[in-house]
């Protein structure tokens, strides 16, 4: 498969999580990394900490605010400090709205969808002025297993990451030759679980008794950017909960 050796990988939300994990995982492979964050402290931070690792390799932080209705503004910005890029991974969000549906309205629904499906699509629409052009390069979106298995109360949350599946799918037409994919990861120990880490119990919902860890799930991005046959794909990488 083509090496990411050299290439230039913009990763939104890179400054922790998964994110940080594929940050991580490409500067391993030799790559130009930028990471991007709205939180300023944690972008210096991660900046430190992955400078600390890997102290030849060609790594920058950047501050990007994703809420607010001049998102668009704030990533066009982004992406021109950036350019040109040959791969862009999207793996940012916000704390999950898990209500009932007789608790929703119009504008949880809405805040609900900026971080997670918003965002990515104005990304779409962007990258083809920022990433190099042909089939070398690559746009890899993030989703979740709830958008494969439904549960209860979490329709407000599921319909978005569903909805990114088609998302990807159509966008890897209109976009054509860029590749566009999607990475569907279950319960992964990340910070986003809070201080106590993922609750007690949740290996019993996986066929191989163990949680996803993040270097583990970041392989999946790297293969996508290597993979130039690769495009409206998906990598569910989940334990086996999908199986139960």
């Amino acid at each position: 498969m083509t090496p990411i050796k050299d290439t230039n990988i913009l990763v939104i939300g890179g400054t922790s999580g998964i994110g940080y994990g594929v940050a991580k995982r490409c500067l391993v492979e030799g790559a130009n990394v930028h990471i991007a964050s709205s939180n300023v402290s944690r972008v210096s931070e991660s900046i430190d900490s992955l400078k600390q690792l890997f102290p030849d390799a060609h790594v920058t932080g950047h501050v990007c605010d994703l809420g607010g209705q001049d998102v668009e503004k704030r990533l066009e910005k982004l992406l021109t400090t950036v350019r040109p890029l040959d791969h862009l991974v999207f793996t940012a969000g916000d704390n999950l709205s898990i209500k009932s549906l007789k608790d929703i309205d119009l504008d949880t629904i809405h805040r609900a969808g900026h971080v997670r499906f918003f965002v990515p699509l104005l990304l779409g629409k962007l990258a083809p002025r920022f990433l190099r052009p042909g089939f070398r390069s690559s746009f890899t979106l993030t989703t979740g297993s709830l958008s494969e298995k439904p549960l209860p109360n979490w329709s407000l949350v599921a319909g978005y990451a569903t909805g990114l599946h088609g998302m990807t799918r159509s966008m890897a037409l209109d976009l054509k030759p860029l590749r566009v994919n999607l990475v569907s990861p279950g319960a992964v120990e990340t910070p986003l679980w809070g201080p106590n880490g993922v609750p007690t119990g949740t290996e019993k919902f996986t066929t191989l008794g163990k949680v996803g860890t993040i270097d583990e799930v970041a392989e999946a991005y790297v293969y996508f950017m290597k993979d130039t046959n690769a495009t409206g794909s998906i990598i569910s990488t989940n334990g086996g909960a999908l199986l139960l």
